[in-house]
């Protein structure tokens, strides 16, 4: 919008355009520039030029935190101050209250309130955590760790009432309005509150949780496995050659590696300093790890680093006060609410990326017991709930404090679930499908034919399958961001406790193409616990692209 110019009139314009008409060379009286930076309580701010009448109009945007030079003109418009400044080679006019003179004026919001709960960090980078907040609280601004080049703030440094810290600007807006909402462009939030299961589970209310469009994972120069047809390999088949020489004859794209999957693989010094019953316990030494990932790296495969969360019998033994407690007794589950448990998970993730090299890290186990439910109806468990969250809250909100430490050590993000999870409530352990998948760069569900029941649900696995990924398809699309269901698929001979039905080919390809048909096309990855080789050479025709 064009703007009325009162006064475009300080010494120097007048000097200027009176040397201008005379002919003569003004310029030793140019005015000295003087670098300033651009600053907001937005991310971006609007620039001004004039047009041939001598009106201000809108000329473009700078973002926050760009450094200009700042020149003697000046001018006045409905009462308003603009400073004249010159940005690359063009000249601009912008209001002077948005010009400061260090970067760290430039971010000029007091304060915020959180729209989706986060995770206070003690620090500007790392995962050790100072607290959290709350959906619906205020923060206080006192600073800031950095602007990207088109001015967002990544984090906020603030005091609230948990304490002091930084959090991640992303999740925060500008008003208790937008900070109360829930997010419900599609009906999300409409169908979460219908979301119940028959009688209490204890989990949590769906309509408690957050689906704002969560941004996945966009690592440079890393592209993400969309359709991973990959090979689960423990930490003693991952050094041998005849696994490898399986992988790459058998067209495989990708192999899930146990990290920690009861056993440590490696002697991870995150483990030594916070674990050390784990770390005493590790399968080899971390150069013998190294190499061995390193040889599926090489060879164009993508590798995805296996941890299991929360059932975890080694920290559960070194950490007993993390832990759930129930009828007097410690248990050794620790307890998914416990943020020493998030720091140590997600620090070994972080560390796996760095060191090892991994593609994309995935948790199992990321909630609590399948007894729960028996747990929460007994009356005499702890669960250790600082903050006050329900289990499906306290879910999702480690998986948003897991994604943003994983992205930014540079990896992806995935977690395993319940099969259960595709029915559509929230389950007595925390898990919600809709709400881990609007977190998480991929989902991988595990529905095994010969866990529906105790009838005969496995020798048919095509029309078992195809059920279950309707209704999992059916979850993915109540979100605007799903992950990617990469779904774990029966690889043994079921059923597991008393086996008649041998699973070989034909049976995974049921599988398959099950999921295929209805909708679930972002991979798979066969369920083998001991990687029998045979078994994995039995159907190995079925990572064929």
């Amino acid at each position: 919008m064009k703007k009325a110019l009162v006064i475009i009139c300080t010494l120097v314009i007048a000097a200027l355009s009176i040397g201008a008409v005379c002919g003569i060379d003004l310029g030793a009286f140019a005015p000295k520039k003087e670098p300033a930076f651009v600053a907001s309580n937005q991310n971006a701010v609007a620039v001004y030029s004039i047009d041939n009448n001598g009106n201000l109009k809108e000329d473009g945007e700078l973002p926050r935190g760009a450094k200009v030079d700042k020149g003697g003109s000046q001018a006045s418009s409905d009462g308003v101050e603009y400073t004249g400044i010159t940005y690359g080679e063009n000249d601009y006019f912008i209001e002077s209250d948005a010009l400061v003179e260090t970067k760290a004026e430039c971010v000029k919001e007091k304060t915020a309130y959180v729209r989706t709960p986060v995770t206070v960090y003690a620090k500007k980078k790392g995962p050790e955590i100072a607290g959290f907040a709350r959906k619906g609280s205020q923060l206080e601004i006192t600073g800031f760790d950095k602007i990207d080049e088109n001015g967002n703030v990544n984090k906020y440094r603030i005091n609230c009432g948990e304490g002091k810290g930084y959090v991640y600007a992303k999740y925060l807006v500008l008003s208790q309005e937008e900070a109360d909402k829930y997010y419900n462009e599609n009906g999300e939030y409409d169908k979460a509150k219908k979301d119940r299961y028959s009688i209490p589970l204890y989990g949590g209310d769906a309509e408690d949780l957050d689906y704002y469009p969560h941004e996945k994972g966009n690592i440079k120069g890393k592209k993400f496995c969309d359709n991973a047809r990959a090979v689960y390999l423990h930490a003693g088949a991952v050094t041998k050659d005849e696994y490898f020489d399986l992988v790459m004859d058998s067209g495989a794209n990708a192999v899930v590696i146990n990290i920690d999957g009861g056993t440590l693989a490696y002697e991870s010094p995150v483990a030594q300093e916070l674990c050390p019953r784990a770390y005493k316990d590790a399968h080899m030494s971390l150069e013998k790890y190294q190499e061995a990932v390193k040889k599926y790296t090489d060879a164009g495969i993508y590798t995805i680093g296996r941890i299991a969360c929360f059932n975890d019998t080694n920290y559960a033994k070194d950490h007993p006060e993390d832990c759930i407690k129930t009828g007097g007794k410690t248990t050794e589950w620790v307890s998914a609410y416990s943020r020493n448990a998030w720091e140590y998970k997600v620090s070994m993730a972080v560390e796996a990326v760095k060191l090892i090299g991994f593609d994309e890290i995935q948790f199992d186990y990321v909630r609590f017991p399948e007894t729960a439910y028996n747990m929460s109806t007994s009356g005499s468990t702890d669960f250790g709930n600082q903050f006050d969250e329900s289990k499906a809250q306290a879910i999702q909100n480690f998986c948003f404090y897991a994604s943003d430490q994983i992205h930014e050590a540079g990896a992806y993000f995935s977690a395993d679930v319940f099969g259960e999870c595709s029915n559509g409530y929230v389950t007595a352990y925390g898990q919600y499908w809709p709400a881990i998948s609007n977190v998480v760069d991929a989902i991988s569900s595990m529905p095994y034919t010969d866990h529906f029941g105790t009838t005969d649900t496995w020798s048919n696995p095509y029309s078992v399958m195809h059920s279950w990924a309707s209704s999992a398809a059916e979850q993915q699309s109540h979100i605007p961001t799903p992950a990617i269901a990469r779904t774990w698929i029966t690889g043994y001979n079921t059923p597991y406790n008393n086996p008649t039905v041998n699973y070989g080919y034909d049976k995974l390809k049921e599988q398959v193409d099950a999921l295929n048909d209805a909708g679930l096309t972002g991979g798979f990855i066969p369920w083998n616990s001991s990687c029998e080789l045979s078994k994995y050479k039995q159907y190995q025709k079925i990572w064929e692209q």
